[in-house]
This record gives C-alpha cells, sequence and structure tokens, in this order.
C-alpha cells in the first residue's frame, strides 16, 4: 500500500539533471503515471509540436489521478503546476550535469538510442556550439536561468499549495527516493 501523500508530482531541472529518471522510478515507486513532456513535444524528425497541440496532449496525460511529469515546458506550466501537488526541483551543479549532458549525448549517438517518435541524436549536431540546435548551446543558455527562474516561480500566489523539493546534489536524490 503506497502511503506516499503526494499523487500528481512535476520533476524540473536543467537539461541532463535526470528529470526523466527520477520521475520514472518515482511514478513506479507510487504507482502513478510516468509523463515525459519530451515525448509529447517531439515529433518526428525533431519537428515540435505545436503549442496548442502539446497543451491538448498534456491536457489529457495529466487528467489521470496520480502521475509524475518530467519537464519544463512553460507552454504548459500554467495548468501542470496548478494541478500538481509537489515539485522536485534538481539543482545540480553546472559540472555534473554538463559531464551527464557530454556522457549521455556520446552514448545516444554511438548507440543510436531511440528517444521519442523515432527521433535519434547526432553528436556532430550538438558539437555546434552557437547552433540553436545544439543540447550544449541549450544548456548553456538556460542553466542560470533556470536557477534565477524557479524560485521566483515557487513563490507565486497561483503556486503556494506545491509542496517544494529542491536537490542540490544527485546523491542527495538518490537518498531521498530509496527512503521514500
Amino acid at each position: 500500500m503506497n502511503t506516499f501523500p503526494y499523487h500528481r508530482i512535476v520533476v524540473v531541472g536543467t537539461t541532463s539533471s535526470g528529470k526523466s529518471t527520477l520521475a520514472s522510478q518515482l511514478a513506479k515507486k507510487i504507482g502513478a503515471d510516468f509523463i515525459e513532456l519530451d515525448a509529447l513535444h517531439w515529433e518526428p524528425n525533431w519537428v515540435e509540436a505545436p503549442d496548442d497541440v502539446l497543451r491538448q496532449r498534456v491536457e489529457k496525460a495529466t487528467s489521470a489521478k496520480s502521475w509524475v511529469v518530467a519537464g519544463n515546458y512553460s507552454v504548459v506550466r500554467d495548468f501542470i503546476w496548478k494541478r500538481a501537488e509537489m515539485i522536485i526541483w534538481l539543482d545540480y551543479p553546472f559540472h555534473i550535469v554538463f559531464w551527464r549532458m557530454l556522457t549521455r549525448t556520446i552514448r545516444r549517438s554511438v548507440f543510436q538510442e531511440e528517444l521519442w517518435n523515432g527521433n535519434r541524436e547526432n553528436f556532430w549536431t550538438h558539437l555546434k556550439l552557437w547552433s540553436e540546435e545544439s543540447l550544449f548551446h541549450w544548456l548553456f543558455k538556460t542553466y542560470w536561468r533556470r536557477k534565477r527562474e524557479y524560485p521566483k516561480l515557487f513563490l507565486l500566489p497561483e503556486f503556494s499549495h506545491l509542496k517544494i523539493i529542491h536537490h542540490k546534489n544527485p546523491a542527495e536524490t538518490k537518498i531521498w527516493i530509496l527512503n521514500l
């Protein structure tokens, strides 16, 4: 019998912080649906779903009684966070997420792992640091912004109902999930 008091949870953090991994583990542990926003956002050939389509998909996915969402998409934040009971913020040091991104991107490229809707990462694309298609570019663009943005968002009156868990290193997160 699951006694965990929260049934609608969002895991946020910068790219490569481990949002999907933690959200999947947590969903299994509490018997909830696992919702990966990237899977709802990316169409085949790395085409982004239009905002209205993404909102419809997320609206449907979060209509269940119990779910754990992995992701940060601001276009759906309004209703996901209003429905959620808890947010887990993975706020790890830059060197950790950079290393995770580097090793993950190499692994996915070498083994041609399918991500969502047939999409696969191309390591050479990510090395183009000036390109909007590069995950490394995205990390540099968003890492410090998220550190400033989330504490402000958590203080907004419309999100005052949320229980906030703030993990600052992977070891802390691992202990938390193991002790759940």
